[in-house]
């Protein structure tokens, strides 16, 4: 499917990017386009690949004309562009809608009219019962995918969802790993509370798989282990020789939970069990009514959502194990900063 094929990654200068030109540079990709905001986080990644093969492309997805002068001779779109922080659109609920929402009709829009063979929308756990704005626009942002979805007959689009990707920008492993280097107490708000966990290179996968198994409207989900707050905290002081480095409970922020969920209880009904995955199969209804009036779906009643609280849990020594398949955990214990920043 790659051969002499053309890739664009918007949102291309964070974390996935960067792990999705490692994993396709020496592939038969004809190219691999990067479309971001951020000039000097093109820059950085133009010296440290140093590879003709990736493009870069300035640009903005709420800009429809920035993004369609991008994706014009492109095959395969993955979607990671988007606001992230809870924080910044909690305060900027209309910033958030604009580029999580209206930026991906853009980039879809534009995929359709150029023609592009699949796109893949990068989501996240809190689009699932959302109580915050990043939450709630990147449910939005599902919705739009889905039903644009319907609506090409040429161009297939799905939607991946994550929980906690470790090592991610903006994640809260590095800046506990900072945290430590200066020497600092561990900031963390519940110990009992519970999120998800998965590697970066587990985050490429899950895009690759919906990449080559998804039919137009699909969501898929990988299963993952999920930890507590108190057990990630000392896996990582253990790790960095210092067990009994201090921790401050600072209480639970605005617009957090106790706990995630990357499937709700009605999507579960109707997912179908792909092994390390959950397909969950586009809504086709029409505009019948009855479906929300009269007739009701058995099957809901006795279903449970996916959530970080009923997934299998990771102990001390397991969450020790899945922090050591990481790339800037190794980093950080060889006290390599600009790897960790990466």
């Amino acid at each position: 499917m790659l051969k002499n094929k053309t890739l664009l990654i918007t949102g291309g200068t964070g974390s996935f990017g960067n792990a999705v030109l490692k994993k396709f540079l020496d592939s038969e990709l004809k190219e691999i386009r990067i479309f971001s905001r951020d000039e000097s986080k093109q820059d950085d990644m133009r010296r440290h690949y140093n590879n003709s093969k990736i493009k870069f492309y300035i640009g903005d997805v709420r800009e429809y004309q920035s993004i369609l002068n991008a994706v014009r001779g492109v095959d395969f779109i993955f979607h990671a562009a988007a606001l992230k922080q809870v924080p910044s659109c909690e305060f900027h609920p209309l910033e958030a809608t604009k580029t999580n929402v209206l930026g991906t009709e853009n980039v879809l829009e534009a995929a359709i009219i150029s023609g592009v063979q699949r796109v893949i929308c990068l989501s996240t756990d809190k689009a699932v019962y959302p109580i915050n704005a990043m939450g709630i626009s990147k449910a939005l942002m599902e919705k739009v995918a889905i039903s644009k979805s319907k609506n090409s007959d040429s161009t297939v689009i799905c939607v991946t969802r994550y929980g906690n990707v470790m090592g991610s920008r903006g994640s809260v492993i590095p800046l506990f790993i900072n945290q430590i280097r200066s020497g600092k107490a561990l900031t963390i708000t519940d110990p009992n509370m519970t999120r998800f966990m998965m590697t970066l290179e587990g985050a490429v996968e899950l895009v690759l798989y919906a990449f080559a198994k998804g039919q137009p409207g699909d969501i898929f989900v990988q299963k993952s282990p999920a930890t507590t707050i108190d057990i990630l905290a000392h896996s990582i002081t253990d790790l960095m020789g210092v067990p009994d480095h201090p921790v401050d409970v600072m209480g639970t922020r605005h617009g957090e939970k106790l706990f995630e969920a990357l499937l709700s209880r009605e999507e579960m009904a109707s997912a179908e069990d792909m092994g390390d995955y959950f397909r969950i199969p586009a809504d086709l209804r029409d505009l019948n009514y009855a479906k929300f009036f009269e007739e009701g779906e058995e099957k809901i009643s006795f279903s449970e959502d996916y959530n970080s609280h009923n997934t299998d849990r990771l102990d001390f020594n397991g969450m020790k194990l899945l922090l050591m398949k990481n790339s800037f955990i190794k980093a950080a214990l060889r006290g390599d900063s600009k790897d960790l920043e990466r």
